[in-house]
């Protein structure tokens, strides 16, 4: 029985520099994004004051960030300005009582490994409930490092920029004076989300207006906090069936909470 295969058909043929070329405009594209992402990040840290002092304030507490703790990626699809923290996962060492519980520990710090190689913005949904599933199961254990990412291609501009910078700063002000556990506590998520949501200037009132969101002046910073606050905490799957309850339990508090702002900086 002849085992040749047959040569490419000429549409297969054609197709591949077509494909070729889209993956060049595409690793270009993102290249420019990149490009533009850096320039957004060092504008910040050299003029940007509240960037400028949250940062100072950051070392101050004892939290000095790492060189390059804020940094540009490829968020694909996923429709966000940035991200705070990446989830390291460390396997819990259990010794194995038979050939069975090996091979499940094995195949459990095979998934970690992988985990440890995605980008967090490129992590799934699925990919963090089976993180809090083995935490909660005593497998692993969870760390919240405190790093930050901006998606380059979601980035209307500078301002867009800066006020993702501020909001991830935020996260991280709370993490270093709090010790929180947004991961596991969803009132923990819920009260960092608010703050950061209200003290970026996400909340602008003349950004709501051009998004057609805002349905009164008054009182549209708070009605603004809690929208987006809850969609936030919606992504852990831990909070996401009483997102809302836990922003409305949380909100008088952490809303009215300015730290480290002596008053909301947005105001003049």
């Amino acid at each position: 029985m002849s085992t040749s295969s047959s040569p490419p058909s000429s549409a297969a043929a054609a197709a591949a520099p077509e494909e070729k070329q889209k993956t060049a405009e595409r690793a270009q594209e993102m290249e420019t994004y990149r490009q533009k992402c850096d320039g957004y990040i060092k504008s910040g840290l050299k003029r940007n004051v509240t960037v400028q002092w949250l940062i100072d304030r950051l070392m101050t507490m004892g939290c000095d960030p790492p060189n390059g703790f804020i940094k540009c990626m490829d968020c694909g699809e996923k429709m966000a300005g940035g991200g705070f923290g990446v989830v390291e996962e460390t396997v819990i060492d259990a010794k194995p009582t038979n050939t069975t519980n090996d091979d499940g520990s094995s195949a459990l710090s095979d998934a970690v490994a992988q985990r440890a190689k995605t980008a967090q913005c490129h992590r799934t949904d699925e990919d963090l409930r089976r993180q809090l599933d083995a935490a909660d199961d005593g497998k692993v254990r969870l760390r919240l490092l405190p790093e930050i990412f901006l998606c380059q291609q979601h980035l209307r501009n500078e301002t867009h920029a800066h006020e993702a910078m501020v909001h991830e700063l935020i996260h991280a002000i709370d993490l270093c004076r709090t010790k929180m556990d947004p991961l596991n506590n969803c009132m923990h998520m819920a009260c960092t989300e608010i703050r950061a949501e209200n003290l970026s200037g996400e909340c602008d009132w003349l950004r709501e207006l051009a998004k057609g969101k805002m349905s009164k002046f008054g009182g549209h910073g708070a009605e603004c906090a809690k929208r987006r606050a809850t969609l936030s905490v919606q992504a852990n799957p831990k909070c996401r069936e009483k997102a809302r309850e836990y922003v409305d339990a949380a909100f008088e508090r952490c809303y009215k909470d300015t730290f480290p702002f002596d008053r909301h900086p947005n105001l003049r």
